[in-house]
């Protein structure tokens, strides 16, 4: 079974709510990310469609940081096109050898993509029933910070059934090496 479903493990999550006062706690895995405003993990009490309760194990992030992860990783792929010996960033070991030419048209290709304002991204919401704990939760929302009361709001929507994403289509600006 599920643990997320489990009746004993809701009560443990409201307790803990309760504690801290919100209506969430926060998961303290990605920390680094969690700092830097544009990400966290939490995890709520709400219902399934058929109004069980489950606890929801949600990952929000800034649209923003949507943007800038899948401009990255397609600057990558072209990159990749060219240099067959390339490494995304992210699978890079301590024992990776960097190519500076590479890495440069990764800056490059960034710039160009966004230049000609190739890539843009929407809100989003993807619900994960099959999740190991719970339901998950992935969220993307057009906001400059995710603040506790971001976080609040959104649960108190969701669970309401009146959350509505935001379906314009946007594009950002990286600011590449201090530019």
């Amino acid at each position: 079974m599920n643990p997320g479903f489990d009746a004993g493990e809701i009560a443990q999550l409201k307790k803990e709510c309760e504690e801290e006062g919100q209506n969430y706690v926060l998961v303290l895995d990605e920390q680094e990310l969690s700092d830097s405003g544009e990400f966290f993990q939490f995890q709520f009490i709400g219902k399934t469609e058929d109004g069980k309760e489950v606890i929801y194990d949600a990952a929000i992030f800034t649209l923003e940081l949507h943007y800038n992860s899948m401009i990255l990783d397609e600057a990558e792929k072209r990159v990749g096109a060219i240099h067959k010996d390339f490494v995304p960033i992210e699978q890079r070991g301590d024992d990776y050898e960097i190519n500076p030419k590479a890495d440069e048209l990764i800056e490059e290709f960034i710039m160009e993509m966004e230049d000609d304002d190739e890539m843009k991204v929407s809100e989003f919401l993807n619900i994960d029933k099959d999740f190991e704990f719970g339901i998950g939760l992935e969220l993307a929302i057009n906001v400059e910070e995710i603040f506790p009361e971001v976080i609040e709001d959104f649960i108190k929507e969701f669970n309401a059934g009146t959350f509505e994403l935001d379906k314009d289509r946007f594009s950002f600006k990286q600011d590449i090496a201090g530019e």
